[in-house]
């Protein structure tokens, strides 16, 4: 689950971490009260949506005063922001974040991310911060620090150091202050099970450049662990994701929309993985990601089925199924009692392998539906992308 940045400081707030003040609002009077708080006379306006390069795409501006500030949230507010990590479509901004400015000497990237290839939790740091962060890591990645922590022993001291070195946050001033904000991050991040904690940038402020300030946050929770951080979800927004793919977790389906116009249903994420890349290498682009797990039942077929059918550009299904833990042919019985129910009339290929594969194979053959059986993930694909072109 993804958090705005006014939820993510909130809650770096409420830990001790150091963060300019600011105030969310979701009107452009609102937005003027927030600036009136403020302790400075100018503001910075932040667009909320949950994709970063909103600096880039127009959706963070510096006001000088609450005429501006009105103008720049009437500008934003119920108006799609385009950014490099949105669709062509955008994201409608339906709410700001009106923060005050500060004094920047300095800036810094520094991120806590979950590397699941270690395990660890790996810092990112660079002194490299700001919205060119990006162009950092793909021209210089040398610039790019990466201390991977292990998470028997904890955020040890050797660590700190490693890291204020490598930013050359040192001395007296500077090292305390990183040593006890990278402690603070690291406690959160473990109290909230949370698999991305970015800050960009962190910033030296003030006349003498002698305070860190966290100048803008992203925080991401794991999924996985809601059922332990069920007061987490009071700061979902909806709006800002696919109706499908919410609904597809209500039925135990991992689903993520894309961009293609053929529907995969695979179970297990790794052949998932593995069917779109094939999909894409004889020429075809997949319409969504969906991982129906190991144990798919007739129930989550159907749903499956129905989630991936609601995309209207979806013009062929791929049906990629291992019978290991479920049988293929409780998976062919759920098949044809789903396209008879729905009525389906979009052409679906089928690759299954595993027990009782002869006995659904006959049992797709035998409907009278339009089942196009596969041998391999190879012929499957190939199939679909066919049967995707004809269609279009």
């Amino acid at each position: 689950m993804n958090m705005h940045e006014y939820q993510a400081k909130e809650l770096l707030r409420q830990c001790g971490v150091p963060v300019p003040m600011g105030f969310p609002a979701f009107s452009a009077t609102a937005a003027e009260f927030a600036m009136l708080r403020l302790p400075t006379a100018t503001a910075v306006v932040k667009a909320q949506i949950h994709a970063g390069g909103r600096g880039k795409a127009g959706g963070v501006k510096v006001v000088k005063s609450l005429s501006e500030c009105r103008a720049v949230a009437e500008s934003l507010l119920g108006k799609p922001l385009i950014t490099p990590q949105t669709d062509s479509k955008g994201k409608v901004v339906n709410r700001l974040y009106i923060e005050e400015t500060a004094n920047i000497a300095k800036e810094f990237y520094l991120a806590l991310l979950l590397d699941r290839s270690l395990p660890a939790i790996t810092v990112v740091a660079s002194t490299q911060g700001g919205m060119d962060i990006e162009e950092v890591a793909a021209k210089t990645p040398d610039q790019i620090i990466k201390v991977a922590i292990d998470p028997s022993i904890g955020l040890q001291d050797f660590y700190l150091h490693r890291l204020s070195i490598a930013l050359g946050l040192q001395g007296t001033v500077h090292a305390p202050q990183f040593h006890a904000l990278l402690r603070q991050l690291y406690a959160l991040f473990l109290q909230y099970d949370l698999s991305l904690l970015e800050i960009n940038p962190l910033a030296l402020v003030g006349e003498n450049g002698d305070k860190l300030l966290v100048l803008d946050s992203k925080i991401t929770s794991d999924d996985n662990a809601t059922y332990r951080q069920q007061e987490l979800q009071s700061l979902r927004d909806f709006a800002e994701e696919d109706a499908r793919e919410l609904e597809a977790a209500k039925f135990g389906l991992s689903y993520i929309c894309l961009a293609g116009n053929i529907g995969c249903l695979v179970n297990g994420a790794g052949l998932a993985m593995a069917t779109m890349d094939i999909v894409k290498h004889y020429g075809g682009q997949p319409s969504n990601f969906l991982d129906m797990g190991g144990g798919a039942s007739a129930e989550q077929i159907k749903q499956a089925v129905r989630i991936v059918l609601q995309d209207q550009s979806v013009q062929a299904i791929l049906i990629n199924i291992f019978g290991g833990i479920v049988r293929c042919d409780i998976v062919a019985d759920g098949l044809i009692t789903t396209v008879k129910e729905l009525g389906c009339q979009v052409p679906i290929v089928v690759r299954l392998e595993g027990t009782n594969v002869d006995a659904a194979r006959d049992m797709l053959q035998q409907s009278g539906l339009r089942f196009t059986l596969a041998e391999n993930m190879a012929d499957g694909a190939q199939k679909v992308v066919a049967a995707a072109n004809k269609a279009s």
